[in-house]
Parts: structure tokens; C-alpha cells; sequence
């Protein structure tokens, strides 16, 4: 298993992935640039709308999260859909979605600061101001959120 980290905004993204599967994605204060995949680098420079070619270990099995990341990952680039549209396509409830995505091995890859409260932005690990840098550089608008 391969293992690097990159530059967003003033935090690193450390990525572990095994060919087109990504294994792990966290957000750190500090850390050690090293190679990424390049779809992840281009995501997050903005030249490209998604992360094409990746994968999440975590969309697969039968499990309620399982079911609930596959649907996250349906959520096109520069949209946002919330915690109870999610639970309603799955047949969960809006605070299982929202565990799940407090739990989301993979964001970036299974795009969960796309997932939003019905009033509001919603939380995000390790951030809120996170989320935000992420919905800008896919033009996410205010008003959908």
C-alpha cells in the first residue's frame, strides 16, 4: 500500500491507496509532502470536477454504510444534498447519514462535504472552514446549501 500527502489550504491530505483503490484520506495540521494520486492533486487545485479513475474500499459490502457512501458518491460535483434527501434514498435515518459521514474513511473520494443540513452547512471532520474551501472550488453555491 502506497501512502503520501499533499498541500490543501493550510492543511495536508494524507492518502493511502493500492492502485485505483484509496484506502484512507485524512485532513492533518502538519505533515511531509509526498506523491499523491494525481487525480486527487488536480481535484484539489480545481482543474477538475471530481475525482475520476478512484475508488473507496468503503462503498463496498451490503453494509447501511456501505449503501450510504455509494449514494454519496452519486452527488455530482458543485451540488449538495442533504442528510435526510440521503437517508430517504437509502431507507436510514438523517443521523445515521451523519454518522456515517463523521466516519467516512475516504472523504474526497466519497464526496462527503457535499452532504449538508437542512438549515446550514452541516458539520465536517476535521473542520467546518474545511467543507467551505472544498465547496468553493467546486462553485458550490450559497444558496443551494
Amino acid at each position: 500500500m502506497r501512502e503520501g500527502a499533499c498541500r490543501f489550504d493550510l492543511w495536508y491530505v494524507q492518502v493511502n491507496w493500492e492502485g485505483s483503490t484509496v484506502y484512507r484520506v485524512r485532513f492533518m495540521k502538519s505533515g511531509q509532502e509526498a506523491p499523491v494520486p494525481s487525480a486527487i492533486l488536480r481535484y484539489l487545485a480545481g482543474r477538475t470536477r471530481g475525482i475520476p479513475g478512484l475508488s473507496s474500499i468503503a462503498t463496498k459490502g451490503s453494509s447501511v454504510y456501505a449503501a450510504i457512501y455509494r449514494e454519496v458518491s452519486l452527488v455530482p460535483y458543485g451540488t449538495t444534498c442533504t442528510y435526510g434527501e440521503v437517508a430517504a434514498r437509502v431507507g436510514t435515518s438523517p443521523r445515521t447519514v451523519g454518522q456515517a459521514m463523521a466516519r467516512n474513511p475516504t472523504p474526497l473520494i466519497i464526496p462527503c462535504h457535499r452532504i449538508v443540513a437542512s438549515r446550514g452547512l452541516g458539520g465536517f471532520t476535521p473542520s467546518v472552514e474545511l467543507k467551505m474551501a472544498l465547496l468553493e472550488i467546486e462553485g458550490t453555491r450559497k444558496k443551494e446549501m
